[in-house]
C-alpha cells in the first residue's frame, strides 16, 4: 500500500505542474507591467517640433555660381537704311539686323546681405533684371538688303548702333522687364521650396 500511495502522489504532482507552470507565467507578466508602468511615469514624453531650416555655406555658393540666369529671351529684327547724297548722285546703304536679346540676372552682382534666414522662411534681394549680354546682335545672319556707292567701316559701324538701339527699347520694355521679374520670382521660389523652405520671400533691388 504504501508504494501505491507514493506513485499516486507522484501522479497528483505531475497533474498539477502545468498549471504551476501557467500560474508562473502570469505572476512574472503582472511583474514586468507593473515595471514597465513604473518606469514610464518617471520619464515625461514629449515631441519637438523643428521648424528652424539651416541654409549651409555650400547651397549659398551654389546658388552663386549659377551666373547669369536667364529668365526670358526676346527675338527682334530691325531693317536700317542711310542715304548720301552728292552734287554727282545719291549713295544708299541698307541692311537688316537680326538679334535676341536674354533678360535676367547677373548672380554676381549680388549684395553681400542678399540672402536672410529665419526659421522657416528665406528672404532674397536679387539684382534688377536686365540685359545679359551686350552683343547680342547676331553679325553672321546680318543681310545687305541693298548697297549702293562706297562706304567705310565708321558708316557700317553708325547703322549697327542704330539698329542695337532699336532692338534694346524693343526688347527692355517694362512689360518684358516686368514679365521677366516674375518668372524669376517663380523658379527662386521652386528652387527654395525645394530646399525645404515653406516660406520664400523674393524682392530686386532698384535699378541704377
Amino acid at each position: 500500500m504504501k508504494l501505491k500511495e507514493e506513485i499516486s502522489y507522484w501522479k497528483q504532482k505531475k497533474e498539477y505542474r502545468p498549471w504551476m507552470v501557467a500560474a508562473a507565467l502570469a505572476v512574472a507578466c503582472l511583474v514586468l507591467v507593473w515595471l514597465l508602468a513604473r518606469s514610464c511615469s518617471k520619464d515625461e514624453l514629449s515631441i519637438e517640433h523643428q521648424t528652424e531650416i539651416e541654409m549651409t555655406p555650400e547651397q549659398i555658393r551654389s546658388i552663386r555660381d549659377i551666373g547669369q540666369w536667364e529668365f526670358l529671351a526676346v527675338s527682334d529684327e530691325e531693317f536700317v537704311d542711310t542715304v548720301r547724297r552728292t552734287f554727282m548722285r545719291t549713295d544708299r546703304l541698307a541692311r537688316i539686323y537680326y538679334g535676341t536679346m536674354r533678360i535676367g540676372v547677373d548672380m554676381a552682382r549680388l549684395d553681400e546681405d542678399w540672402i536672410e534666414v529665419r526659421n522657416d522662411t528665406v528672404s532674397l534681394t536679387l539684382p534688377p533684371v536686365g540685359l545679359l549680354d551686350e552683343r547680342f546682335i547676331d553679325e553672321a545672319r546680318t543681310v545687305s538688303f541693298h548697297e549702293s556707292g562706297s562706304w567705310k567701316a565708321q558708316d557700317r559701324e553708325a547703322m549697327y548702333q542704330r539698329a542695337k538701339q532699336r532692338m534694346l527699347h524693343y526688347g527692355l520694355s517694362p512689360q518684358n522687364l516686368k514679365t521677366a521679374e516674375a518668372n524669376a520670382d517663380a523658379q527662386f521660389r521652386q528652387l527654395l521650396h525645394a530646399m525645404g523652405f515653406e516660406n520664400v520671400e523674393v524682392r530686386f533691388r532698384e535699378r541704377d
